[in-house]
């Protein structure tokens, strides 16, 4: 709960709340532009008709014939219902935008942890510069290993979405089952941008091992945060701090036990 409060007290200094802002704006932006562009697609399939013509050559007695086909096929009976009444209608565009801010949801969190990547060794920087100037920075990454682990886990995130299928269909497991490979991507993410930014490769696997599950209890605690709508907009730079001022503690802690 110490680590917890002193997370909230560095987020809300000037220097980290300007952090904050770039995330909030960036991913706000896209997500709005994306939401409106693919809700006002489903809308729109749902008044517009379709022309089809196609035009085909048959052989009849031995001499070609060339015939068209032309069609005009209009809404199904059940969106012309849906339409034509103003409380049906009203449904439906609630059913697409609901059903489009859900997703625009797990996108933003998606989003949000990509960039926030890239902010981290600065929020590391600075909260070295706030309480951890004895400690150095030392990270074990470099650009290919970076890419390379984002494709891996963002892959097996997708594979975990298709096997988890058959429970989609199971009230409450849905819940689980939904968030799980999301949250594999989250972690995956939060920890690699933190431990890679401020550990050695030997420390990391060490803090790793140790702390494991307060490691995943703390990022199933921020994920479960990011549920809440625009929650992740305004405290993924609170992410990092949690974990950084948890990860500076356990680096400092082995330093220290090699210096003794």
């Amino acid at each position: 709960m110490s680590l917890f409060i002193l997370s909230i007290r560095d987020f809300f200094t000037p220097r980290m709340l300007k952090y904050a802002i770039m995330p909030f704006v960036v991913t706000i932006v896209i997500m709005y532009v994306l939401f409106f562009i693919v809700a006002g697609m489903g809308l729109d399939s749902m008044h517009n008709s379709l022309n089809i013509h196609t035009t085909q050559t048959i052989m009849q007695s031995g001499v070609p014939m060339r015939e068209n086909f032309s069609a005009h096929i209009e809404n199904s009976s059940i969106i012309q219902f849906l339409m034509k009444y103003s409380v049906t209608s009203w449904l439906a565009g609630f059913l697409v935008y609901a059903i489009g801010g859900f997703f625009v949801l797990y996108a933003s969190i998606f989003i949000s942890i990509i960039i926030i990547g890239f902010m981290t060794p600065f929020v590391l920087k600075e909260l070295k510069n706030m309480h951890y100037n004895d400690v150095e920075m030392i990270g074990y990454s470099n650009s290919f290993e970076s890419i390379f682990l984002m494709l891996k886990w963002a892959f097996i995130m997708v594979i975990m979405f298709f096997l988890l299928i058959p429970f989609y269909f199971i009230p409450i497991l849905n819940i689980i089952a939904f968030n799980l490979p999301l949250y594999y991507f989250f972690h995956k993410i939060m920890i690699y941008d933190v431990s890679s930014s401020l550990t050695t490769r030997e420390e990391n696997n060490r803090i790793r091992y140790f702390n494991k599950s307060s490691l995943r209890a703390k990022t199933l605690f921020l994920y479960i945060v990011s549920l809440i709508p625009f929650a992740i907009f305004f405290g993924a730079i609170f992410y990092v701090i949690y974990l950084g001022n948890t990860y500076f503690i356990e680096v400092k802690k082995i330093r220290n036990e090699k210096n003794i």
